[in-house]
């Protein structure tokens, strides 16, 4: 199954184009607070933009400065170099307002396709920051029923939230299978796994291929445990989100004797850890849901800290990892939060990770892993 995920990435290339010459609309998105399911109710497929290869990086420093968040750099030279074709074949753009330097590229992408900014809070507490929110749900609703001359009706909202909170709990099923000592499945598997599924174009097949792989894994659990045999440090992984091609430190814990078993970030369990209220008002439920994700942009991001603590207990892990972009201001600033609350309330063996995209520093990062997950061995 896991090789028939991998085979998604270029299928879904092909399927996206199709989707697009039979008349489909394509809303492109780049974060976890971006309500697909508005794009859903309004007949378009959405689709996940946010650069995690290194690749277009540099075609990108020649408008934007070298000393920017790999991922801004890397989905704006997706954006400029035509070599994605989810962003070639997006009719619309979804922006928001999560960081700076995301805001001022989204000026320069503005200029390429058209673009609808849903402006975030700067804190998710208060009824007035909630009211805020429903209405920039309440504007994206509009801007996609003006744009693509459709009707988004309460039933086609409902329909839309059914779909995708399956597709949450599915991916919430296969996460959960790692709280298993040993975990069946690699934090790269897990990690491939999770980030596909921006790009399904079917969101039911998607959803099929999850909901196998968790019955394969199941059906072989105590195959896979003996497999595994004497399992490492069992690590969760929290921070910026992580993709393919922006793998390196997943690879390196695991190169390097350690199992990744959960990770807490927006392309694993955080945007899942919430499911969307199917008993309230469609857009109520989604304003809801959406302000509830623990991003380090929000002003006093205690639930990241809580959703680590659970995390943590779940999945008995044995240190946490806090990987953190080059300039990711927001991301850098927290994990002293992070780092006093592992150590001091979980008792945990902690560590951060500071980097950008490329392989230069790979043999240093592998230095400070390997030392990290001996400390660990040792402690147990």
């Amino acid at each position: 199954m896991m090789e028939k995920i991998e085979e998604l990435r270029g299928v879904n290339s092909v399927k996206i184009k199709e989707a697009s010459e039979a008349g489909r609309k394509i809303v492109g998105m780049y974060c976890v607070f971006s309500p697909q399911e508005i794009a859903l109710a309004a007949g378009a497929i959405p689709v996940s933009l946010c650069g995690t290869s290194n690749d277009p990086v540099e075609a990108a420093e020649k408008e934007l400065p070298r000393n920017l968040c790999p991922l801004i750099k890397s989905s704006y030279g997706f954006a400029i170099t035509d070599k994605c074709p989810y962003f070639y074949f997006s009719d619309i753009l979804l922006a928001e307002t999560t960081c700076d330097g995301k805001k001022k590229m989204y000026e320069l992408m503005g200029k390429l396709k058209p673009m609808h900014l849903m402006n975030l809070p700067q804190t998710a507490d208060g009824e007035e920051n909630l009211a805020l929110w429903k209405n920039e749900m309440v504007r994206f609703k509009s801007y996609l029923e003006n744009t693509l001359k459709v009707e988004i009706t309460e039933d086609k909202l409902k329909e839309a939230i059914k779909l995708v909170n399956r597709e949450r709990e599915a991916m919430k099923r296969l996460h959960q299978l790692n709280a298993h000592k040993p975990a069946p499945l690699t934090g790269m598997d897990m990690m491939k796994a999770q980030w596909i599924k921006g790009f399904n174009v079917n969101k039911e097949d998607g959803i099929e291929m999850v909901e196998q792989l968790i019955r394969e894994v199941e059906e072989n659990l105590d195959a896979l445990k003996a497999a595994m045999g004497q399992e490492g440090p069992r690590i969760l992984l929290t921070g910026v989100p992580v993709g393919i091609g922006s793998d390196k430190v997943i690879r390196l814990i695991e190169e390097g004797g350690g199992r990744v078993v959960a990770l807490e970030n927006c392309t694993g369990y955080k945007g899942l850890d919430v499911l969307v209220d199917e008993t309230k008002e469609p857009l109520q439920a989604l304003a809801e849901k959406y302000l509830s994700t623990p991003c380090s942009c929000m002003y006093d991001n205690q639930g990241r800290l809580d959703l680590i603590a659970r995390m943590a207990a779940e999945y008995q892990v044995d240190g946490v990892l806090d990987l953190t972009w080059q300039a990711c201001h927001t991301y850098n600033i927290e994990s002293f939060f992070v780092r006093d609350f592992v150590r001091e309330e979980l008792g945990l063996p902690f560590i951060q990770i500071e980097t950008d995209y490329s392989e230069s520093d790979a043999g240093q990062l592998k230095l400070r892993i390997d030392a990290f997950l001996e400390t660990i061995t040792t402690q147990c």
